[in-house]
């Protein structure tokens, strides 16, 4: 569900037109709906209430500080993965009992900073980071939570790229090395290693491979703890998938209907690190037609955004539906033409989307790609040395700059 909706065949963003946006803030643009956040959280908040977890957004999705500030004043805590995003944690305001750390290559700075501001979490990837860790905590006097990430390889239906579950993949550490850090664990003096974690991927529309890595993982805390070690925490990931097309995703309730019975398996509290799920379809990118360009094979609409802006078609072959600012009623099919949709940027695989069918395109109109508001403006670059786009966030009739567009001196700021 989402709050971009037509009235008199005009797209509106809550109760703001999305014309009146492109024209007050140019375009590109990413336009998101304040409610459809917050909406999609207290979804997630109310399916979960009777286990009452630790709910995470992962910031990874979408590190826009406007956009986290909305989830942290609802009670979220933050899903990190770098240095930028914890400096970011910080200026939100969250508290950092509500921090969790993961990735496989944190550097020793990170490390240090995250220990020193008390950060509740870190979810530790090898055995080489965990050592790091306790060295860090032993230096600073100081003794930090750990949770064990653990890989269940668990092979989920979704794009090769983003499946970070199965044993082929650089996340999180087996079973039998799991084993012996929870048996070893005094040998980290400085750390109390007293969590696991799983995260098996991202756009995941069915609960069954979540389930089976459950199990897996709910069995291991079992074993664990016929060894007399308790285990206090157990974080399982995000990766619910949304709607882009015609997926059929489970909703909030689906989910926590499938996994709950699982869940009571272990005195384990719980995190969930939700991300997509929220802001996915909270988001969408407005772009201006800029060329109608006619070959003998194929219809071009070329727009101002590009894959600089949103990457997802270009990486994943990722289906965003893209509909049209000012849409239009017809009666006649022939009226309909199929138009690949194409960025500015010098790469054939530079596409917003392919064989999309409109009415009457005509250069100067404008059109929304939805579902843009995970991995879009997060994954954006400079590429070409396009500049970053704004970014707004509509709230009932209101919208407001959360991010403004780049300029040309931001683009050579930091060379020297």
């Amino acid at each position: 569900m989402h709050d971009f909706n037509y009235k008199h065949n005009d797209l509106y963003c809550e109760s703001v037109s999305v014309e009146e946006l492109a024209k007050k803030y140019g375009t590109p643009l990413y336009v998101y709906s304040r409610n459809t956040l917050i909406s999609h959280y207290r979804k997630i908040k109310e399916a979960f209430s009777p286990i009452n977890p630790l709910i995470c957004f992962s910031m990874k999705a979408n590190s826009n500080m406007a956009i986290c500030k909305v989830l942290v004043k609802e009670g979220s805590g933050l899903d990190i993965v770098s240095g930028g995003e914890l400096y970011k944690a910080f200026k939100i305001g969250v508290s950092s009992r509500k921090i969790v750390y993961a990735g496989v290559g944190k550097t020793e700075k990170e490390i240090e900073i995250g220990i020193r501001h008390h950060i509740f979490l870190f979810n530790v990837e090898s055995i080489p980071e965990l050592e790091l860790i306790n060295k860090v905590a032993g230096r600073l006097g100081m003794r930090q939570k750990v949770a064990i990430r653990i890989n269940p390889d668990i092979k989920a239906r979704t794009h090769r790229y983003i499946i970070t579950g199965h044993g082929e993949n650089k996340f999180g550490v087996d079973f039998e090395t799991a084993r012996i850090i929870f048996l070893d664990k005094q040998k980290y003096k400085n750390l109390s290693v007293s969590g696991v974690h799983m995260h098996i991927g991202s756009q995941i529309v069915d609960a069954k491979p979540f389930i089976k890595a459950m199990e897996r993982i709910i069995d291991f805390i079992k074993d664990m703890e016929r060894h007399g070690l308790g285990i206090r925490w157990f974080n399982i990931g995000g990766g619910l998938g949304i709607i882009y097309s015609n997926e059929k995703p489970q909703t909030a309730k689906e989910y926590a209907k499938a996994i709950l019975p699982i869940l009571k398996n272990t005195k384990a509290n719980i995190i969930i690190e939700p991300g997509r799920f929220i802001v996915g379809n909270a988001g969408a990118l407005i772009t201006k037609v800029q060329y109608i360009k006619k070959t003998p094979s194929k219809n071009f609409a070329i727009v101002d955004a590009s894959m600089n802006d949103l990457i997802r078609p270009s990486l994943y072959g990722a289906y965003h539906e893209i509909l049209p600012v000012r849409s239009h009623f017809y009666s006649d099919s022939k009226e309909i033409k199929d138009f690949d949709v194409v960025g500015p940027i010098c790469e054939s695989g530079d596409f917003l989307g392919k064989n999309r069918k409109f009415i009457s395109l005509k250069e100067g109109d404008l059109l929304s790609v939805m579902g843009a508001g995970a991995y879009g403006f997060s994954m954006s670059s400079n590429y070409n040395s396009r500049l970053r786009v704004a970014e707004v966030m509509v709230e009932g009739s209101k919208s407001r700059l959360i991010r403004r567009r780049e300029t040309y001196e931001d683009l050579i700021r930091t060379e020297i």
